[in-house]
């Protein structure tokens, strides 16, 4: 299989370019990554319609890689809750290694093909569940094994790769594929393929907490108040809601402890 991903780069001798040209070519080759998302946006659909039905129903979604393909999942994973107010373990991210590969590589973690399963299965993983593997290479046998086991236990499964004929293509029930081409430093696939990956995961995990209803207007509305920073954002959004001025907000904020609440207890108090 030929990888894209380790495709030599289109820029040459990179020690002796300037800061400027440096810079500007890794700026180049960014640009690239949002038109090769655009072309994933009907699997991305037809995989956030199964991942909003299935949590609906009481499931979850897991990401499951290795290096910064794992650490993507567990970033987004752990934004969730204090960004929209939905439990811990709604939204769970898996990495090669365990927690300590998320600071210091754990070697050869990534080439154990029952590794992702056994890690799965520690989470009482079933049908109801809905299980994306992310992996540039699209090879990673931790991944791969994993959605295979998956699939075999008829649990929906979806990819985040980079390659266009990458062996985690054929366990995805939902392949999205970003072809971004080579990296500036060959191979280096934490540069344009994990900017993909962070864009999708992006788009996947926003859509579906929009479609769950975790979004009034445009508005965070159900966000954790864990720092001064959020307490004013959530004033200032029921400030332009009900009307009230700053402490009358924020006093309504103090009491019930959450933005939506607060513009709800005060439109049933009219």
């Amino acid at each position: 299989m030929k990888k894209t991903t380790e495709s030599d780069s289109l820029y040459h001798d990179l020690e002796n370019q300037s800061i400027q040209e440096l810079l500007t070519g890794i700026n180049q080759e960014d640009a690239k990554v949002a038109g090769a998302i655009k072309t994933c946006i009907p699997t991305i659909e037809g995989l956030v319609k199964v991942i909003v039905e299935k949590m609906k129903a009481g499931g979850r979604l897991f990401y499951l890689g290795a290096g910064t393909s794992g650490r993507l999942g567990i970033v987004d994973a752990s934004e969730l809750p204090p960004t929209y107010g939905v439990e811990h373990g709604l939204v769970i991210g898996l990495i090669a290694g365990g927690d300590t590969a998320i600071r210091k590589a754990v070697e050869f973690a990534e080439d154990n093909e029952e590794g992702g399963w056994q890690d799965l299965q520690k989470h009482l993983i079933n049908h109801k569940d809905v299980v994306i593997g992310i992996a540039a290479s699209g090879t990673t046998p931790y991944v791969t094994g994993a959605l295979k086991r998956c699939r075999e236990n008829k649990i929906v499964t979806g990819c985040i790769t980079c390659n266009a004929e990458a062996p985690v293509i054929e366990q995805a029930d939902f392949p999205i594929v970003a072809i971004v081409g080579p990296e500036f430093v060959t191979g280096s696939t934490r540069m344009k393929a994990g900017t993909a990956q962070k864009l999708i995961l992006n788009m996947i995990s926003t859509t579906t907490m929009i479609r769950l209803g975790r979004i009034k207007g445009n508005k965070m509305v159900d966000m954790q108040l864990s720092n001064n920073k959020l307490i004013d954002r959530g004033t200032r959004m029921i400030m332009e809601k009900t009307g009230l001025d700053y402490d009358q907000a924020k006093g309504l904020l103090e009491k019930h402890g959450n933005v939506r609440k607060a513009i709800d207890y005060y439109a049933s108090n009219l």
